[in-house]
């Protein structure tokens, strides 16, 4: 998958460096991924939550952080919509992220 707007992340890792090892993970992971629809992201992420709008929710770090992002399938595009800690997204709506 191609990962766009890779730059939200890298801020974020700076403000929470414990997040930088969980955030390269997936990085990495969704780089080399084949995701086809929601049911691969789910079988190879189990934590992940699927939402209206295409959009995924990724549980890192035991769930101390949030990563959404909108999926475009057909054409392998994988837009990070919002980054941050569990708190910070239980204050929003990611179906409008």
């Amino acid at each position: 998958m191609h990962v766009i707007a890779k730059r939200p992340l890298k801020e974020f890792w700076e403000r929470y460096r414990d997040a930088q090892g969980a955030l390269e993970a997936w990085l990495a992971h969704a780089e080399r991924a084949e995701w086809a629809g929601p049911a691969d992201v789910v079988a190879d992420y189990r934590t992940a939550d699927i939402l209206p709008g295409d959009r995924v929710v990724f549980n890192l770090k035991g769930n101390q952080y949030r990563l959404v992002v909108k999926m475009r399938y057909s054409s392998r595009v994988v837009y990070v919509r919002f980054v941050g800690t569990h708190q910070e997204y239980d204050g929003g709506d990611a179906t409008r992220i």
